[in-house]
């Protein structure tokens, strides 16, 4: 219990002093983990592994999300990021794209008046356009019934994907006529979805795998990987825990020397 309530403690500092990190410092001498972004991966092999439907597996994923909102709540993290549906996941087949499109809007319909009296902001990062036109209208309701909730945001990335996401933005600049000279880091950050959104501290992927997936590409430059064999389904408390533990033993560097790492 004191190992919880010291993790736990630790992400309640003065989120007023997390800022771009300086030469020499480390994020975490700075403050807390303020975002944090999941791989939620296992979920088919969850349910192969019980002689289940895959969609099953996806169900008992949902179970898994809400325990972990409920923790990144208590551990006062800021802000939530879950890969829910690649734009390449229409590739999968028929039955499956529609079990979780059901599933999607299905979750949305029966846990928003719960989400929104626990504090959490939802917000949905992706092509929603490409959605039906009920789950379009659930995302929207959704978003702006929470838009005022401060507690915890969750994006869910819905239809989403890193390099989409790019070609996203750069079609609107040339839309909106920009001039090559005008291009920077900073202005190609304000045409991405997450263009309002600091940039996730950490990434956690479950069920083992080492492989970003077209997941957050622009945003987890300098992102702090966390890679767990446990499949999605059973993720909860104590494994968000550990990575939070894990989290504060590393250095971030930004592609500098830490005083450290200097000496």
């Amino acid at each position: 219990m004191a190992k919880i309530q010291d993790l736990l403690s630790s992400t309640k500092k003065d989120r007023s002093t997390v800022t771009q990190p300086q030469s020499g410092t480390t994020e975490q001498e700075k403050g807390p983990v303020r975002h944090i972004a999941i791989i939620m991966d296992g979920n088919g092999r969850w349910a192969t592994m019980r002689h289940l439907p895959r969609l099953a597996g996806h169900k008992a994923g949902v179970s898994a999300l809400r325990r972990v909102v409920e923790c990144a709540t208590d551990a006062h993290i800021e802000m939530l990021s879950v890969y829910a549906f690649s734009t390449e996941n229409w590739g999968r087949p028929r039955a499956e794209v529609d079990g979780l499109m059901r599933l999607f809007w299905e979750t949305i319909r029966s846990d928003l008046e719960k989400l929104h009296r626990d504090g959490v902001r939802l917000r949905h990062l992706g092509r929603l356009q490409d959605l039906s036109p009920d789950i379009q209208k659930a995302v929207r309701d959704s978003v702006e019934l929470t838009r005022n909730n401060t507690r915890i945001g969750l994006n869910v990335c819905f239809n989403y994907g890193g390099r989409a996401e790019l070609v996203d933005a750069i079609r609107q600049m040339i839309i909106d006529g920009l001039q090559p000279e005008a291009v920077t880091e900073e202005l190609i950050s304000s045409y991405l979805y997450t263009r309002d959104l600091p940039d996730p501290d950490m990434v956690i992927r479950t069920a083992g795998e080492m492989r970003v997936s077209n997941f957050l590409l622009w945003q987890t430059a300098y992102s702090e990987y966390y890679a767990t064999p446990t499949l999605w389904p059973d993720f909860g408390r104590e494994d968000l825990l550990a990575a939070l533990e894990s989290y504060k033993q590393r250095q971030r560097r930004f592609g500098r020397l830490t005083s450290s790492s200097a000496q």
